[in-house]
């Protein structure tokens, strides 16, 4: 009997489990929003906290951090407007310097190799001209759209209409001393991630930003940011950034010798702090499976795109803590642990 209820079950977890990602994947819409809003709403809970010390009415709270945020996001609107807006006054120029080297690049394999590449000149016009316009508003509808969502569910966050512990508590863990110091170890880790994270792109954008200016790539101000917000996007971003910085740089520059010195330089920027310092960091925090992480990278990508690469690391690292806590589930823990064994940091046990 016993053995047919454990097959039994063994059996509707290998169904429930597929089905529980499909749905994850479907309504995408809802979950990423969901899951962004948990993570801002955990970085933001320490302000809270000192908010409410000193006898700050929570609404007023809310408000501060609503507004924190909005100024943020305003400062970075504006930044981007002010790096993009030379960009956008010198596309026609770009695009008729990049079709003449890309066709002076095709007659040299052509002569060389013997490799016959053709190009239409008009390639870069016609997709700016027709096709971007498109895409561009629904790309803008769509980031609206998922940024007022999420909005709407950090206030439920902050104001506890949707308390994490509680939650954790009631779902998962079942033991209020538990889900207390497991809320507080997953908080400690998305901070330090976080703070890892922001140091890291950071420093990688005045790297390219540096490098642009000493090798004389125009407007290294927006090439500083740009690495800066897309190395966000684990692994991926670091690739972006060099290859669209690299074809730039070789449309500008006349010197192959210096145009591959330059490439060579931020391709260094980049392996030394993301490829370097980053791990270094993050080792000191939390320890995680270099396999695990492109596991998890590969399957958050294809489930939540773009977002689902950005929140990898902390759905690895939130998976992670719960497993820990679970003698039934300490095998996932191994499995995603960068050590041979996992250790629970909590020394609780729930079973």
């Amino acid at each position: 009997m016993l053995q047919e209820r454990r097959t039994t079950n063994i059996l509707l977890l290998i169904i429930a489990v597929p089905v529980m990602f499909i749905i994850l994947k479907q309504l995408a819409f809802i979950f990423v929003p969901l899951f962004s809003s948990m993570f801002i709403a955990l970085l933001f809970l320490p302000i809270m906290r000192w908010l409410n010390k000193r006898n700050v009415p929570k609404y007023v709270s809310v408000v501060i951090v609503l507004l924190i945020v909005f100024i943020a996001i305003k400062l970075g609107i504006e930044l981007i407007q002010l790096t993009s807006r030379e960009i956008v006054a010198t596309k026609d120029g770009f695009l008729q310097n990049a079709s003449v080297k890309l066709n002076q690049f095709t007659d040299y394999l052509e002569t060389v190799f013997g490799l016959n590449v053709q190009i239409n000149r008009n390639t870069f016009e016609e997709y700016i001209g027709q096709g971007s316009i498109a895409t561009t508003l629904g790309v803008i509808n769509n980031v609206l759209t998922r940024a007022l969502m999420t909005t709407f569910f950090v206030v439920l966050w902050l104001v506890e209409s949707i308390n994490i512990q509680k939650l954790m508590n009631q779902t998962i863990l079942k033991q209020e001393r538990t889900s207390i110091k497991t809320f507080i170890k997953i908080e400690k880790d998305l901070i330090t991630f976080i703070k890892v994270k922001f140091s890291v792109s950071l420093f990688t954008g005045i790297g390219i930003g540096l490098a642009c200016y000493f090798f004389g790539v125009s407007f290294p101000l927006f090439w500083g940011l740009f690495a800066f917000l897309i190395n966000f996007v684990q692994m991926v971003g670091s690739f972006i950034s060099v290859i669209l910085l690299a074809f730039f740089a070789f449309v500008e520059m006349d010197v192959y010798s210096t145009l591959l010195f330059f490439i060579l330089t931020i391709t260094a920027v980049q392996v030394l702090f993301g490829a370097i310092l980053e791990p270094i960091f993050m080792g000191k925090s939390f320890s995680i499976n270099v396999i695990a992480i492109l596991i998890m990278l590969m399957f958050w990508g294809y489930i939540w795109g773009i977002a689902g690469l950005i929140m990898a690391i902390p759905i690895t690292v939130f998976v992670k803590i719960i497993a820990e806590q679970f003698e039934s589930t300490k095998i996932v823990a191994t499995l995603l642990n960068g050590n041979k064994s996992a250790k629970n940091p909590l020394n609780i046990t729930v079973k």
